[in-house]
Formats: C-alpha cells, structure tokens, sequence
C-alpha cells in the first residue's frame, strides 16, 4: 500500500475528520489503506471500506485501550517498516498530533502540519499549508521517505463509495517505554446535540454577550436550528464556557454550513478557525468589527435583542 491513514476513533465510531482524509487520499489514485487501533475496534474495518480504503489494518488488543499516544506510535512504527510504506496521513486531534509527533521521530521522518489539501503534481506530493494568518497558501514537500502529513481539521469531507476492504489483523508489540503511562481517568462531558466537528450549523458566542448566564441565548438559538454551540478563546479563558467548544487557532477548527457569530468581534485568530464555513453570518453591534469583513451576512444590533427574535422566526418557521 502506498498511503496509510490513521483512522481515529471514539468508541465505536470512526471520528469524521479522519474518513475525510481517507477519501481525499483514496480521490488521489493510490492504493490506500486505514489502521484502526484499540480495543474491540474489528467492527470498524468495514465502515473505512466504504470511505475508500482497500485493505485495513487492525491492531485490537487490550494494551491499546487508553487512547494513549505512545502504544499507538509503536504500532504504527512497526507496520511502516514492514509494509515499507512511503506516506501515512492523519486528521489533526489531541491525540494524532501527538501519535504523527511521535512515529516522525521514531522514524526520522518529515511532517508537515497544519495542511489543508494534498494533490499529485509531476508525481510527487505536494501538500498545501495555510501561512502569514491564513492570508496566503504555500506549497510543501518531503525530502525523504516515509512522508508524514498532519491535516486540519474540517479540510476533507468524507465521501461514501460503498466499497469493502480486506482486513489484516496486526500482532500487537509494544516497547517497555511505552507502557510506563496510565490512564486513570478520563472525563466525558454531558452533552446534547451534535460536537462543533460535526455540526452543520454552529452558533458561536463571544465576549459581547456580557457574561456566561447570556449564553443561553445562543444555546436556545442552536437548539431551534438543531446546531451546536461554540465560543471565542476569550471566553474560554474567562471561564463562561468549556475549553472544548473553542473555535480557532488554538481551539478547534470547524467548517460547518451556516456559522452565526454573536457578539464576536473577529480577531484573526478566530477566523483561522471557522473561514471554511459555507455561509457566515455576523452579528455585532459594533459596525467596525473585523468580523463584518469576511461575513457572507452582517447584522449590526445588540445581540441581546437580535438573538432571541431571531430564535423566535426560527420556531416559528419550524412549527
């Protein structure tokens, strides 16, 4: 196979970012394949064979638990070498970040992070890295084999194929270093409605909501459009929201069909998180707000008031 890519999961579901980049590897022409790790994780074969891979690999076993990095670079480690395989492919996370860190210094291999596309020009690969804030895109290469691409989250859609996949399973082999770590805990937060990953419609709030007891306006407005909420890093950092509905540059990054901003001025480093959203709507009280600047629809009026009428036309259009 000469395209490997890392298929992500939580549960018992392949995470949606990585069938996006296993279709777009599978739209290049290669052979492609996934590997799937952790435990009772065979079912998920199948579902990579419709997004495009010919073969999955998988490494089931009880070691590999604990979404834990270091067990999954030594899997990863030892299937490149035996399948001499020239370039493995990730959807960025916590989590792969920390795996493609990992297999790149295992393997003394190149990775470039941080793509948002990948093509075949003259034969080779040629990935495609936002640079100067996300105003200008650079072409990026490898210089050597194996070849490691990190991707950004939301840059690939997965499309279905209907295809199957032949299914190796992998002997389970990890180094002494690797098991040193132990997971003991880990935390799942409550929540209802689809994650900002997923999310086709997404209802964002910043600080010109005035305080947390006021994101229930856009949590209601979410609701009514069946969305997801997100928030600014500012309000993260302030405490008025969880860390893990963070849109942008050190958040995460998003590119749902409708993004409505509330009260979100539209710093930079927001924008690099959610500019690949189809339709952006804006609303701010401030007429100047940088955010009006790449906005599809903008809405200058307080939020307080233009929220809950908007909320209001959105039931009634539903009802």
């Amino acid at each position: 196979m000469s395209t490997l890519v890392f298929l992500e999961h939580h549960g018992d579901e392949l995470l949606k970012s990585s069938l996006g980049v296993l279709s777009k590897a599978a739209s290049l022409g290669d052979d492609v394949a996934g590997v799937v790790i952790g435990l009772n994780v065979r079912g998920l074969a199948d579902e990579a064979g419709k997004y495009g891979a010919a073969k999955v690999y998988v490494a089931d076993d009880a070691q590999l638990e604990a979404p834990l990095p270091q067990p999954r670079v030594d899997v990863l480690a030892q299937l490149v070498r035996d399948q001499s395989i020239p370039t493995v492919l990730f959807a960025n996370s916590v989590l792969s970040a920390d795996v493609a860190a990992g297999l790149a210094a295992r393997l003394d291999a190149g990775l470039n992070w941080d793509l948002v596309d990948i093509v075949q020009e003259d034969g080779k690969l040629v990935g495609k890295r936002p640079a100067l804030q996300d105003t200008v895109y650079v072409d990026v290469g490898w210089t050597s084999e194996p070849r490691l691409a990190l991707f950004r989250s939301g840059s690939f859609d997965p499309s279905e194929t209907g295809g199957s996949a032949e299914v190796e399973d992998l002997q389970v082999s990890l180094e002494a270093f690797s098991t040193g770590a132990r997971m003991v805990d880990q935390a799942h937060e409550e929540s209802s409605g689809p994650s900002i990953e997923d999310a086709e419609v997404i209802v964002a709030g910043g600080r010109g909501l005035g305080g947390p007891e006021n994101f229930t306006l856009v949590e209601e407005l979410a609701k009514a459009l069946g969305g997801a909420v997100g928030a600014t890093r500012a309000v993260v950092d302030a405490g008025w929201y969880p860390y893990s509905t963070q849109v942008g540059q050190t958040g995460k990054t998003v590119a749902p069909k409708l993004y409505i901003a509330c009260g979100i001025s539209g710093a930079i480093q927001h924008k690099v998180g959610m500019q690949s959203s189809g339709v952006i709507v804006a609303i701010n009280k401030d007429p100047n707000a940088p955010i009006f600047e790449f906005a599809d629809l903008g809405v200058v009026g307080d939020v307080h008031n233009v929220v809950p009428k908007l909320t209001e036309l959105v039931k009634a259009r539903k009802s």
